[in-house]
């Protein structure tokens, strides 16, 4: 054996030898979240616990304590979040309550428990804003908020010392700031207000401000888990597989894109033109990725058709490769039930005038060229030229709506026909 070899073997064991207690130590480290995916310092709150105090920024650029709020009767403590469909549900329901409230002695206060790496990209598909504490007041703006709405993330302290399993998740304290009710808004994830059967949070604020006790005092918290910071880890080793999925190109012709812009589908698609020669393409490229993943988990799609030449297409399947464009499990298995094999298209046609006329007839001609086409085939959103990314997202959450949705009713049974002699 030869003796460099010898010595390679040699190092080998070594270092076998040492990195083996590390891994033993690494193992023997306790899970940074417990079996209920909460972490270290998580208390929950029992009904007559005295509210944890907090010092916490605010988006008027105030640090808020539990002090500030001395005054009224009521106090109501509600974590939210800016990116969860239930906490979008309760939107307009909340400011329906405050504006009922107001001139009595109640007050309100709303803390953000999540920090924004607790968070997935997918996890982003139903608003325009993230967690993080510069997303909060725009979305506050946007709502209309005139409260306190206070920032957790970067500790998430006062959520472990209140026991925030979701957002929303509600806690209401009496002049002594004892709990006395602590759950959920109310029993919808919806935005209409027709679909509320039970209302928790007025329920309970009727009993404090006429002396009674809460009649129902705990409810379970449904929603969005809390994103804790522990995380992390999870959600970025889960984006950087995303940018190892193998991409998929095909020729199409003006036939195939006629078929997929009719889309008889349930979902939304996002129609790109782009070439590998065309620079403002390049440019935009990523950004329509990172939509893409944002809304992985919704009814959405984006769909690529290149104007590259034919005999191109393998510049054009490495150029989408390198931007990790491969479509998640969950798309491909969307794509495969339609009987196609992937998202990503060459256009194979000579003439880009017949492409116009089936996919936009107001399309001025240069790309790149994006549009959005909702279920059934009309466009509900057009941009010529590279997009913004903000008003791309903004558009498809108007579209798409931020909400859970109920079911629509089912199409009434026609009756039978009368048998006729």
């Amino acid at each position: 054996m030869p003796r460099s070899l010898r010595l390679l073997l040699r190092l080998s064991a070594f270092l076998c030898l040492v990195a083996a207690p590390l891994r033993a130590a690494d193992s023997a480290k306790p899970p940074l979240l417990d079996k209920a995916g909460n972490p270290a310092g998580f208390k929950t709150l029992a009904l007559g616990d005295a509210a944890p105090d907090f010092a916490l920024p605010g988006i008027d650029g105030r640090t808020y304590r539990l002090q500030d709020f001395a005054g009224p009767d009521v106090l109501m403590v509600l974590f939210t979040s800016n990116h969860c469909p239930t906490s979008h549900g309760i939107e307009g329901r909340l400011m329906k309550l405050r504006n009922d409230y107001r001139g009595k002695s109640f007050g309100l206060v709303l803390i953000n428990p999540n920090h924004p790496d607790g968070l997935s990209a997918d996890e982003l598909g139903y608003g325009e804003f993230g967690d993080s504490f510069e997303e909060m007041k725009p979305y506050a703006k946007k709502n209309g908020w005139d409260f306190p709405y206070l920032y957790d993330g970067d500790t998430q302290q006062i959520a472990r010392a209140y026991g925030c399993l979701a957002t929303p998740h509600v806690f209401i304290f009496d002049q002594e700031r004892k709990l006395r009710y602590a759950g959920a808004f109310d029993d919808s994830r919806y935005p209409q207000e027709e679909t509320v059967k039970k209302h928790y949070v007025r329920d309970a604020l009727a009993d404090l401000f006429a002396g009674s006790p809460v009649a129902v005092a705990q409810t379970k918290p449904f929603g969005c888990s809390t994103k804790w910071r522990e995380k992390r880890e999870k959600h970025q080793a889960l984006e950087a597989s995303w940018t190892t999925i193998p991409v998929t190109i095909e020729p199409i012709d003006t036939a195939g894109v006629a078929a997929l812009r009719a889309n008889p589908t349930g979902k939304y698609r996002l129609f790109n033109i782009w070439a590998t020669w065309c620079g403002p393409c390049v440019e935009e490229f990523p950004d329509l990725v990172a939509i893409s993943r944002k809304f992985d988990l919704r009814e959405f799609e984006l769909i690529t058709l290149s104007f590259d030449d034919a005999k191109q297409l393998s510049k054009a399947q490495a150029f989408l490769q390198k931007q990790g464009a491969g479509l998640t499990k969950r798309k491909q298995n969307s794509v495969e039930k339609e009987g196609r094999k992937t998202n990503h298209y060459l256009y194979s046609a000579a003439s880009q005038e017949e492409l116009m006329k089936v996919l936009d007839p107001k399309w001025p001609g240069p790309i790149p060229h994006t549009v959005l086409v909702a279920p059934g085939g009309e466009i509900v959103w057009r941009h010529n030229g590279v997009i913004d990314p903000k008003e791309a997202i903004a558009k498809i959450v108007e579209a798409m709506t931020p909400y859970y949705q109920p079911a629509p009713p089912a199409p009434a049974k026609a009756a039978p026909a009368k048998k006729t002699e």
